[in-house]
């Protein structure tokens, strides 16, 4: 069977360790929390949405879809439920309407279509007998969480409907497991099963169960009512690409306006960080385009410049600090701009980006180009660039 590594983060949502990358999906304060700040607080959503009624965006490394699912009750919260879905037809008519498309890329399967029954809001948050790197998930959820989002079921719901068709019984066994079960929500289970009983060829008894679960889900649950008012005003377009993003990527005739990316960080994944993906996703962003990443790192930020994009960072007012970095066309879009601390930075050998000119190249392959071209560079190390800095400003 696949086999999951899933655990509490401190906001309440499961957070995944991959032993593959010895790595966790998700950052020390919460899965949801990381999400929102790092990608949906910074893109200036309010003012894009004031002025568009379509929108674009591109997810790279959807994983279990946190920045998918974020956006997505960004636009409930903001444009609709405080319009009060409950009587849209009165309010709008079929005047107004939100059109979304969502192209999501991972390469695992299982984690895209489990993603819409990971628990998200989870008040008491108990790890019993974690099986995997115990002591390291342990010491991160030590950390104190900066705050708490809270995300709606319609969005689940939402989310379920354009993924259910899609789930196969690999993934369907994982749902099932009892080792698992404390982590899914079980009212998107019950919603899932709704949809195999109405999918699939019934008996008559088999009918008649499906017509009950039909009276509850449809006509006592405000959740799912709530989620077919919402979709009268948001025509959610849906894309899950199951592939290497470049490859994703170089076949997709779109223009986007946000960019995702989030993937394991460089020395983890180079492959998604080079200047010439960068370059790739360059031509699929609209001219007032972002491109959102947590990466603080040097190396990324030279890549982005190197690939024609103006670069900033990406600052979080509960966290009081700078958490990582946008890349765009157009200038004035930057709120932070790079320091002279960060150019500098950029100029050491801390700066040399990974190149995979081919868009093929595998992540050992371009780890040794990378390596050799920085034991071969006349540039000064960011050891020693970080002491001539402090020593100039403390004059």
């Amino acid at each position: 069977m696949y086999k999951l590594y899933p655990y509490f983060t401190n906001d309440g949502s499961v957070g995944l360790f991959s032993p593959n990358a010895d790595d966790i999906y998700h950052s020390t304060y919460g899965a949801l929390t990381e999400a929102y700040e790092k990608f949906i607080l910074p893109s200036d959503l309010k003012n894009f949405l004031q002025k568009n009624s379509e929108i674009k965006i591109l997810d790279i490394c959807f994983g279990i879809g946190y920045n998918t699912k974020s956006f997505l009750n960004f636009i409930y919260n903001e444009t609709i439920y405080k319009d009060n879905i409950k009587h849209i037809d009165k309010l709008y008519g079929n005047n107004i309407k939100r059109k979304i498309f969502i192209h999501a890329i991972d390469t695992d399967k299982n984690l895209a279509y489990l993603s819409p029954f990971f628990i998200s809001n989870k008040k008491t948050r108990k790890n019993n007998k974690l099986s995997f790197e115990q002591e390291k998930i342990q010491k991160m959820l030590s950390d104190k969480i900066s705050c708490r989002f809270e995300l709606r079921k319609e969005i689940e719901i939402m989310l379920g409907k354009k993924l259910f068709p899609l789930i196969d019984s690999e993934a369907e066994e994982v749902l099932k497991a009892s080792e698992y079960s404390q982590y899914f929500d079980k009212y998107m289970y019950g919603l899932f099963k709704l949809y195999k009983n109405q999918t699939c060829k019934i008996t008559h008894l088999r009918q008649f169960i499906s017509f009950l679960h039909n009276i509850y889900y449809r006509y006592l649950s405000p959740c799912y009512k709530n989620a077919i008012n919402a979709l009268k005003l948001i025509d959610f377009n849906f894309k899950l690409s199951i592939e290497d993003a470049r490859t994703a990527v170089k076949n997709d005739s779109n223009k986007y306006n946000y960019v995702f990316l989030d993937a394991f960080t460089p020395v983890k994944c180079p492959c998604l960080w080079t200047i010439d993906f960068f370059k790739l996703i360059y031509e699929h962003l609209e001219d007032d385009g972002m491109v959102l990443t947590y990466s603080n790192s040097a190396l990324v930020r030279n890549a982005f410049l190197n690939a024609g994009f103006y670069v900033g960072k990406i600052y979080s007012d509960s966290a009081k600090k700078f958490t990582g970095t946008i890349a765009v066309k157009n200038k004035s879009l930057i709120k932070h701009e790079l320091s002279e601390y960060d150019l500098g930075l950029m100029k050491t050998k801390a700066g040399i980006f990974y190149r995979d000119k081919s868009l093929t190249l595998d992540n050992e392959a371009i780890i040794e180009a990378h390596k050799i071209e920085v034991e071969n560079s006349p540039l000064i190390s960011s050891s020693k660039f970080i002491k001539q800095y402090r020593r100039s400003n403390e004059i």
